[in-house]
């Protein structure tokens, strides 16, 4: 098992996604029955990552609730009452380890990796959103990262685009039509990140720092920030339309993060 520790940033509204979010931080909503948050943990369990580090902020005390009960919840077991004695018969809880910080209600995504660094070892971390699922390796991310030896990797990916694009003639004749291609707005941020600690070095000091402004702005400046080009699977549970879409892939049998 790795023991790169995995950060995850989960304390966001998620405005955008009202009509879950209103009762629930957006990590914690459903996908098949279980939290968008379960699974992206999956993803990095299959390699063999199971540290994780959860950065908490709105609604935190249920994602703490839901963990401190899941064990439980994932096994079969004897419950003596007259005795308060709960006895585990089996179990197939993941082999995770968690830690849950309560990284403030409005605090920027640069400031929650401020209030995690003292959890990190000074070693090489990996980092993510609580929002967004890949068919990444991560194994092929990391040896990526430490080939290119740089303080900062991030997966880039081509988002496909919310409408098809039409090619039209002089003559105003439709010549093709490409159902929503990927690419159409160049590499994007796909999260996924492999960071050295000295990454905390252009982090400005406060909540208010965000981590995808300065911070990686002065990394690529100093030729610190390397893409990892994923061409493969990659969504975000931006609105309640990508959660539909997010339920329909799982429902098919066939999504791609699934492991």
């Amino acid at each position: 098992m790795d023991k790169t520790k995995v950060v995850i940033l989960c304390g966001g509204r998620g405005t955008r996604i009202n009509e879950e979010t209103e009762v629930l931080p957006k990590p914690m909503v459903e996908i098949g029955g279980k939290p968008i948050l379960w699974h992206i943990m999956k993803r990095y369990s299959h390699y063999g990552f199971n540290d994780f580090i959860i950065c908490l902020g709105y609604r935190g005390y249920m994602i703490k609730e839901y963990f401190s009960h899941y064990f439980l919840h994932m096994s079969d077991a004897t419950i003596d009452l007259s005795k308060n004695d709960t006895k585990i018969l089996t179990t197939s809880s993941e082999p995770w380890r968690i830690t849950l910080v309560d990284t403030g209600l409005n605090t920027m995504t640069g400031g929650r990796l401020n209030r995690v660094a003292k959890y990190l070892d000074k070693k090489t971390f990996m980092l993510t959103y609580g929002d967004g699922l890949a068919d990444i390796d991560i194994k092929k991310l990391l040896q990526f990262h430490r080939k290119n030896k740089k303080l900062a990797t991030l997966t880039a990916i081509q988002h496909a685009g919310r409408f098809g694009v039409l090619d039209i003639s002089a003559k105003n004749k439709i010549t093709s039509f490409l159902e929503k291609p990927k690419g159409e707005s160049g590499w994007i941020n796909g999260g996924f990140f492999v960071l050295e600690p000295e990454v905390f070095n252009f982090i400005p000091k406060g909540d208010d720092a965000v981590w995808e402004s300065q911070p990686l702005e002065s990394l690529a400046k100093k030729d610190q920030l390397c893409a990892y080009k994923h061409n493969g699977f990659w969504i975000c549970m931006d609105t309640l339309r990508d959660k539909i879409e997010m339920e329909k892939i799982w429902q098919s049998g066939k999504a791609p993060w699934r492991v």
